[in-house]
Formats: structure tokens, C-alpha cells, sequence
């Protein structure tokens, strides 16, 4: 990968990250508690940012989405509303969906139900197992690899992964996409503190987006690629 190659929207971004992620690695060696409770605190820029890109991501979707309506077939317009509607599911419930912000309080369920007391399906606890750590983490955690280091592989190599791929409008990462979460990943190491998966989850977003809006096959977003 060459740095030349990128968009400047993706070097910004990526310096944006280097940035965060160094001032985490600082804040988390030198004062702990600055770091998880101001620097990564609850209602903080890493969780409101991290809501507002899925956001973005889920709007840019959903713009493609009408905007290609009448060129598209009718798998393409299910996959890019799906994913339209995931990346809205999970910006809500980064936030709770607004719960804190409009201070509202829970239902009687969920302050009995979630690990948090919050309306949201991520804190969930069904029996003794949470769902954040069931769904949210483990099984995310394989999506993440088979979608960034498997998938690439064969879409470059099959072409009928390649067609399916298109065909539902999954955007497949270049490998800068890969680059960075496999980074963002490795760093953690160096955070010795719990709530440096709030700094992860704004990676995802910030990422994501990018995978979004540049994605390797790029022409399942024009009105000639079916």
C-alpha cells in the first residue's frame, strides 16, 4: 500500500486516529484516571463520535439507496438497506438511543434486564450470559476477520464471490481498511484499562465509514454496476 494512493479524506482520517489512539496510549500511562474518566468517560467525544459515524455511514447508505433506487435490482437494494439499517441499530445503541441525552428514564424490564439499567439491547443479560460479550464481542469479532482478511482474498482471487459480492452490495475493504484495524487492534496492548474499547468501538465507526465510502469495488455505488 502506498501512502500516495490514499484519498486525502483518508489520510486526514487516519492521522485523526493516530492522534486519538496516541493520546489514549499517553493518558493511559501517565493518569489512569483522566483516561477513563474524562478521555473515554461515559457520554464522552469517543461515544458520541462513535454513534455519530454509524450515523453517517447508515445516512450515506440510505442517500445511495434512493438515489440508485431505479438502476439497481432488487438484491442490491436489500443489501444496502440492510446494512442502512444495522449501522442505525448500532448508532442508536451506542447512545442508548437518546436516553441520556433526553434523560429518560427505563422501563421497569430493562432496569431489571440490562447489566446498565439502560434501553438498549447491547447490556442485555439472559440468564447468567451478557449479550454485549455473546453477540457485541465474540461473534463480531469473527465477522470482523472473515469480512476484513478472508473476504478480500476471495473476491480478488473468485469470481463468483466477486458477483455475489456486487450482487448484494457488499462493500469490500481495501487493504489500508485492513492495515488500520489490525493497528488499532495491536494498540490496545499498550492501554491497560478497560475502557479502552470505547476508543476501539470509534475506530469501527471511523473506519467503517471509509469502507463505505471508498470501497475496493466502487462501482456498486453508480448507476452502471448492477
Amino acid at each position: 500500500m502506498k501512502i500516495s494512493s490514499l484519498t486525502t479524506t483518508e489520510k486526514l482520517t487516519y492521522l485523526f486516529l493516530i492522534l486519538i489512539f496516541g493520546l489514549g496510549i499517553y493518558y493511559a500511562n501517565t493518569n489512569l484516571q483522566y483516561f477513563d474518566e474524562v478521555y473515554t468517560k461515559e457520554d464522552g467525544f469517543a461515544e458520541y463520535g462513535t454513534s455519530f459515524l454509524l450515523f453517517c455511514s447508515s445516512m450515506l447508505l440510505l442517500y445511495r439507496f434512493f438515489k440508485l433506487f431505479k438502476h439497481k435490482q432488487i438484491l442490491w437494494k436489500v443489501g444496502v438497506f440492510l446494512m442502512a439499517i444495522v449501522f442505525l441499530f448500532g448508532a442508536g445503541e451506542e447512545i442508548s438511543w437518546g436516553q441520556r441525552i433526553f434523560n429518560i428514564e427505563s422501563s421497569e424490564y430493562f432496569i431489571e434486564n440490562n447489566a446498565q439499567g439502560e434501553t438498549n439491547l447491547h447490556n442485555m443479560v439472559v440468564g447468567e450470559t451478557k449479550i454485549n460479550k455473546l453477540i457485541f464481542s465474540q461473534l463480531l469479532t469473527v465477522i470482523l476477520v472473515i469480512y476484513l482478511i478472508i473476504t478480500p482474498i476471495l473476491f480478488r482471487k473468485f469470481e463468483a464471490i466477486k458477483n455475489l459480492a456486487n450482487l448484494f452490495a457488499v462493500p469490500i475493504v481495501k487493504w489500508h481498511h485492513t492495515i488500520a484495524f489490525l493497528t488499532c487492534t495491536g494498540i490496545l496492548v499498550f492501554i491497560p484499562s478497560s475502557r479502552k474499547w470505547e476508543l476501539y468501538e470509534l475506530a469501527f465507526g471511523v473506519i467503517f465509514f471509509l469502507i463505505f465510502l471508498n470501497p475496493l469495488n466502487k462501482g456498486i455505488y453508480t448507476s452502471n454496476e448492477n
